[in-house]
């Protein structure tokens, strides 16, 4: 470990500290006791300012060469601690709940090391070299519109992290450390465009949008010239309250012109399709299910006879959370990912590499193993406990999570370990705290 990434280690450490020992502020109401109440000073009443740290460390046994855990984005760096994030957020909400016109925004700064895999092309990709980048995550404003329906309509337009998939960039909001093969290469991370949200019932919503593209902005930073957008649905309130089903697809081009052609990247389709099923067993147990199809018209170019050459890949993801005790949490995910064309799973070597190869303009990329002709067929398991006491002190949360986890190649081939392994083993989790 070098000693700029020990500095790192110790500064998270020190953060943590900090928050047990009860020098962390809570949320801060930034505009709270401005005098004369008006409309206006209401409004400014509920902007809020929080922030979290997270840092953590998968340790890999194996040691690979030159030192990266394959299929690993958050913690690619085998063996290294790294800062992932730190982040700031200022934002009105809006209450949905309430089918009134409301205005609210949002916006989020964040370092640290996986704003590496969630920059925009032409707003923040060329600004950074260092392996801890700073991004835009958030920045956009909320509107909800009581037309039509009892419940309204909801948008949001600006910079937008993705809404499909069942874990996201927020590691509060998910149950571990790493992501899974589905969460990385069969979703999108951030758009420029409009979301919408419809609650045409209180069992049923409907949600459409319109971007620029998966991490894509306009005019030459666009990696090709169409849009893409987004139409699903969700069924709330099923089983007695118990059970949630999210189905979003998406469609539009997202291949760039520079790796297969102008007219290729405008006219090849990618479709996205993501079904999650939420079910809440009991108040300690509860299993979330996701299958995702991903296909792409024209990743592979055109073919021998002239024709589109696509890729796809399927996959399911079982989720089990049971909560121990009050503050402790045993978590469970199990993963089936086929990528059929060896075209999805890779790693991004260098700190700008994966940024490069969305634009088309090169980077390090380590892909699966090209020698299977007939595709991989990756299994992973991860085991893991969240520690998420209420210490109080002011501390919004403060939250362990160990975990070990199991990847393998179902088909013989060795993707891992630099390519040594059919399979790979690694151990670790990270430390959250926010104010």
């Amino acid at each position: 470990m070098t000693s700029h990434h020990r500095v790192w280690g110790l500064l998270v450490v020190a953060c943590l500290f900090t928050g047990v020992s009860g020098k962390a502020r809570a949320q801060v109401k930034v505009f709270s006791g401005l005098g004369h109440e008006t409309d206006f000073t209401r409004w400014l009443g509920g902007v809020t300012l929080t922030g979290q740290i997270e840092g953590g460390i998968m340790a890999n046994p194996a040691r690979p060469q030159p030192g990266y855990n394959f299929g690993d984005f958050f913690a690619d760096h085998a063996n290294q601690v790294q800062l992932n994030q730190a982040e700031f957020t200022l934002a009105k909400a809006i209450d949905s709940t309430r089918n009134t016109y409301q205005v609210g925004f949002t916006l989020e700064g964040m370092y640290g090391s996986d704003a590496r895999y969630y920059q925009l092309l032409g707003v923040s990709d060329r600004e950074w070299n260092a392996r801890y980048q700073l991004i835009p995550a958030q920045a956009h404003m909320d509107v909800h519109l009581p037309w039509v329906t009892r419940g309204g309509l909801d948008m949001q337009a600006g910079i937008l992290q993705a809404p499909m998939g069942v874990e996201g960039l927020d590691p509060t909001a998910r149950p571990f450390y790493t992501l899974a093969y589905t969460s990385e290469y069969s979703v999108p991370f951030e758009h420029i465009g409009a979301m919408f949200n419809w609650h045409v019932t209180p069992m049923v919503d409907v949600t459409f949008g319109i971007d620029t593209g998966n991490q894509t902005s306009f005019g030459r930073s666009d990696n090709n010239n169409a849009p893409a957008g987004y139409f699903g649905f969700n069924l709330n309130n099923l089983a007695h309250g118990r059970l949630k089903i999210v189905e979003l697809s998406r469609v539009g081009p997202e291949n760039a012109w520079r790796d297969i052609g102008h007219y290729e990247a405008d006219h090849t389709q990618r479709f996205w399709n993501d079904v999650s099923a939420y079910y809440q067993v009991n108040k300690r147990l509860s299993l979330t299910a996701e299958f995702n199809y991903l296909h792409d018209e024209g990743t592979r170019g055109m073919g021998a006879r002239g024709q589109f050459a696509g890729v796809d890949a399927e996959s399911f993801i079982s989720f089990l959370s049971y909560r121990i005790n009050r503050d402790l949490t045993f978590n469970y995910r199990g993963e089936i990912y086929r990528d059929n064309n060896n075209a999805m799973v890779a790693t991004f070597r260098g700190n700008t590499s994966y940024m490069q190869a969305l634009a088309g303009t090169g980077g390090e990329v380590v892909p699966g193993p090209s020698a299977s002709s007939h595709g991989t067929t990756y299994g992973e398991m991860t085991l893991g406990l969240s520690y998420r006491p209420q210490i109080g002190h002011h501390v919004r949360v403060f939250m362990l999570r160990p975990e070990i986890r199991f990847d393998r190649a179902l088909n013989g081939t060795t993707p891992f370990n630099g390519g040594r392994n059919n399979g790979m083993f690694t151990f670790g989790g990270d430390a959250v705290i926010g104010f």
